[in-house]
């Protein structure tokens, strides 16, 4: 949250039970392997996982025909996973369907 509020974006945080994230989840397609640590709805869209603002940004820009974007697991060094260390996992940025289907939207 904290990398999107810097970012100029207003974030609302709403505590739900597991099984409530989990619905949500599979509502939109995300499945274990696209599942990160948080999931936001922007615009009509579905945040997962610790994707960069530009990301959103450009996704918000583009409005391109998918249900959202997703950074699976907690790759180091992406936003809000900052390493001690200055470790950075390299890391792609996927876009996905109600079915499930990636492509990548960005490297980092």
């Amino acid at each position: 949250m904290g990398h999107l509020r810097s970012e100029g974006f207003t974030v609302d945080p709403v505590d739900v039970s597991s099984a409530e994230l989990r619905g949500t989840k599979q509502r939109y397609g995300l499945d274990e392997e696209l599942a990160g640590c948080h999931t936001a709805l922007v615009d009509g869209y579905v945040i997962e996982g610790h994707v960069p603002a530009a990301d959103i940004r450009r996704l918000l820009e583009e409005r391109p025909d998918f249900v959202g974007l997703t950074v699976p697991g907690m790759p180091a060094g992406s936003p809000g996973m900052e390493s001690p260390s200055g470790r950075k996992d390299r890391y792609n940025v996927l876009t996905f369907d109600e079915e499930g289907r990636t492509q990548v939207y960005s490297r980092h």
